[in-house]
């Protein structure tokens, strides 16, 4: 089980361990009930109202992961999430790593890396769920809670403690079977049901397109057959789903 440390408040719990990873264990998850600014992907904000959601970080230091192939711990938290939570909601995981019910946006992951010569030195695994938050103010376009999805509250620690460490157990034990993993991840994927489904490019005037999800790569690129059939690789951000 991961060791647990509050902070009343902090800007970003991934900052926070990625500042103090010396001094902090290994399993070490911070978790605050106050960010004042989280951190999504690609520079994106997460909101949180205080005292509502889980908002948490857990430090790795020297996952068993080759550099190369660290999109298996991406596979590994979105899987701990979904099957933890499958109990409360039917979810599915929005490539690479979003947790959505439905069309509708529960949980976001940030995985950051420090590296050196020999591989990867840190990860930090940071966490946000919607839990008992039921008005959103942000111009995220989607947001949904736990709390919206059953109609009642939650206990946040209990639930902490199951979701934190299940990401731990799954990302030390689980990639030891990378194919296993990959094979659950895509059972689970947004969309991955042989159906064409639109897609925009990002910055792009061209209209939206039709393509299936064929495959996630190992590396975590997309991979689509559009409709004259050709297949086209696309990285994070490169693509996006049309909602």
């Amino acid at each position: 089980m991961p060791e647990f440390l509050e902070l009343l408040q902090v800007a970003s719990t991934n900052t926070y361990v990625k500042q103090h990873a010396t001094e902090l264990p290994d399993g070490a998850l911070v978790h605050t009930p106050s960010q004042s600014a989280g951190r999504g992907q690609k520079g994106n904000s997460w909101e949180s109202e205080p005292g509502k959601n889980l908002t948490f970080s857990l430090l790795i230091k020297r996952p068993q992961v080759d550099v190369k192939r660290q999109f298996v711990l991406s596979e590994a938290v979105s899987l701990a999430i979904v099957e933890t939570l499958a109990p409360l909601a039917s979810l599915t995981i929005k490539w690479p790593n979003d947790i959505y019910a439905g069309d509708r946006k529960l949980a976001g992951i940030l995985i950051e890396h420090d590296l050196d010569a020999e591989g990867i030195v840190n990860t930090v695994i940071g966490v946000g769920l919607n839990v008992n938050q039921t008005e959103f103010r942000s111009d995220a376009p989607n947001p949904v809670s736990l709390a919206q999805l059953t109609g009642r509250e939650h206990d946040l620690m209990p639930m902490l403690e199951r979701v934190g460490s299940a990401i731990e157990d799954y990302c030390r034990r689980e990639v030891l079977e990378p194919d296993v993993l990959h094979r659950r991840y895509l059972s689970h994927l947004y969309r991955h049901d042989g159906h064409p489904h639109r897609f925009i490019l990002p910055g792009d005037d061209a209209p939206p397109f039709e393509a299936t999800i064929v495959d996630i790569d190992r590396d975590g690129m997309l991979t689509l057959r559009h409709a004259d059939t050709t297949l086209h690789r696309y990285a994070f951000k490169e693509v996006a789903f049309q909602i």
